[in-house]
């Protein structure tokens, strides 16, 4: 492989500004195809661009001689199916988080990928983003001591669509697996593990407190990594105003940021405090897949993959009770 001539299945909004772009922008990549089952939404998304084909069936994009990997933009539920059928025709696949709607799912994705010695990446960008490889900097430079416990809090007031009862995949468990938690603490531990090491032990409990949709808006759970650290984390997505903090303490001091929002990143020590205000790209995914084409070229390695995205969904499984 030479240059990497991607195929995008499922082109909606994360893939307008986060990704799309990148393909076409990120060295040794371009973007051949896209598609949506809505032909003319994939024809008018190819348009905008700049990209030559367009399809509204997904067998035909990933059989596309053209095409020598795939980016999965789909909704969770078919991440596997989608997976699998690239894989079985040798194709480097790129997917979207979570990586599926359930671990077993993620287990069988990277089953099939080793038995076809096909690629397998999943699209946790926050791995390669500036602002928090810096946090990665601090703690590899030990400047917060040894580290004790992480503490997540993260808060959110209902949506007007989900107030006015508008059914949505995001809140749906069999397309997404879960709710807003399975959503975006995903982001939340893949980070922890990277940074910290694997996660060990799990447990949560969660309730539909408002009755706004079928899944989960307050979860609750306990965690602790391998290394002994200890965590603890509160999701509320039925609370009266937005909070999104986790913290990381050590025994000389705590580093504090923001998953999701911009604000700075807070150091702290006995002596002094610290803000770091560090500005994402303009496409968020663009780094990782820089990673990703690198490592199909045999370049470097990316460091999101099947197998790290996979321990992220036994995470949540597990605090949702699923496994």
């Amino acid at each position: 492989m030479k240059s990497v001539n991607w195929g995008i299945i499922g082109c909606g909004d994360v893939t307008e500004v986060k990704s799309g772009p990148a393909f076409h922008k990120v060295e040794n990549s371009r973007l051949v195809a896209v598609m949506r089952r809505n032909g003319e939404l994939a024809k008018d998304y190819a348009k905008r661009h700049h990209v030559p084909k367009w399809y509204n069936d997904a067998d035909v994009l990933i059989a596309d001689p053209e095409i020598n990997a795939v980016y999965i933009a789909t909704p969770p539920s078919s991440h596997k199916e989608y997976t699998i059928k690239a894989a079985k025709i040798g194709k480097p696949v790129y997917v979207e988080k979570p990586m599926a709607t359930h671990y077993n799912d993620c287990l069988s994705m990277i089953e099939i990928c080793q038995e076809k010695k096909v690629p397998l990446f999943v699209a946790y960008y926050r791995r390669t983003l500036p602002r928090f490889l810096k946090i990665k900097s601090l703690l590899e430079e030990n400047v917060i001591g040894k580290i004790r416990t992480v503490n997540i809090f993260f808060y959110q007031s209902p949506s007007q669509k989900d107030l006015n009862g508008e059914k949505h995949w995001r809140v749906n468990p069999q397309i997404a697996g879960g709710g807003y938690f399975y959503d975006l603490a995903s982001h939340m531990f893949d980070l922890l593990q990277y940074y910290l090491g694997d996660i060990e032990f799990a447990y949560g409990h969660h309730s539909n407190q408002m009755g706004l949709y079928e899944a989960e808006d307050t979860v609750s759970a306990i965690f602790t990594f391998t290394s002994g650290i200890l965590g603890t984390g509160i999701w509320n997505f039925c609370a009266y105003d937005d909070l999104d903090r986790t913290e990381i303490v050590g025994d000389r001091g705590r580093i504090t940021y923001a998953t999701f929002a911009n604000d700075p990143i807070i150091l702290e020590t006995k002596t002094y405090r610290k803000e770091l205000s560090i500005a994402h790209p303009d496409h968020v995914q663009q780094p990782l897949i820089q990673t990703v084409v690198n490592d199909l070229l045999g370049k470097a390695k990316c460091p999101s993959t099947g197998i790290t995205a996979a321990k992220t969904n036994r995470i949540l499984d597990l605090i949702l009770g699923k496994i």
